[in-house]
């Protein structure tokens, strides 16, 4: 009877220690998840155009033709409240050829008296273009550092694809905003996770002159 009752009690525990090895690999998963899912969520982005995000390409695939329609890109900028930096683009708008290769900057400058790394992030309205605005250089790819006081030109160089007019969802687009929201960067990287986690909102967000013009100041 004592044998029975310590053999129960044996399949009990190696049950529990089962159970308990479980549930430690379960969370453990998870926790590897939660950090991988930022950098997969983004490539799948980018690759996609999901959610807004631009394509990231080497080059237009093929030059324009002389008279290719051409398609209005609007820019915006953002900074989030705890970054001390003012950000805004060079221009307000432009018209571009599809398919050309166009350069437009950005401007941004630290107004505090530290040195700080800001890294932005970004996407396309509307969202149905986005699988057809691909970026080629772009100051969002790597973080950016300004010492105090200094200003920094930022250049992003993008092309439209013409297969935008032959999608039907897209067929009636006329103008593409390109919208950049600039975070403080740190080393475990959690203004990515956070900025990703908000899924195109930007609480907390103060607008920086999106609408100033060349030059302006």
């Amino acid at each position: 009877m004592a044998n029975a009752a310590a053999r129960t009690q044996d399949k009990k525990a190696k049950r529990n220690r089962f159970t308990a090895l479980m549930l430690t690999g379960f969370v453990c998963g998870m926790v590897g998840l939660a950090f991988a899912s930022v950098p997969l969520y983004r490539l799948f982005c980018q690759i996609t155009g999901y959610g807004g995000t631009p394509r990231i390409a080497e080059v237009p695939l093929a030059a324009p033709t002389e008279n290719a329609p051409k398609i209005k890109v609007r820019f915006d900028a953002n900074v989030n409240a705890a970054l001390p930096w003012r950000f805004r683009p060079g221009q307000r708008e432009i018209t571009v050829p599809l398919g050309e290769q166009t350069l437009t900057h950005y401007t941004a400058r630290n107004v505090s008296e530290t040195s700080v790394v800001g890294t932005a992030t970004f996407n396309v309205t509307p969202y149905k273009a986005a699988p057809y605005f691909a970026k080629i250089e772009c100051f969002c790819f790597t973080e950016q550092r300004l010492e105090p006081g200094k200003e920094m030109s930022m250049p992003v160089a993008f092309f439209v694809d013409p297969a935008i007019l032959e999608d039907p969802n897209t067929q009636e687009v006329t103008t593409i905003t390109l919208s950049y929201t600039f975070f403080p960067a740190d080393e475990n990287g959690d203004a990515i996770e956070n900025a990703a986690s908000m899924d195109g909102e930007h609480p907390a967000v103060e607008i920086q002159a999106a609408a100033l013009t060349p030059g302006a100041r």
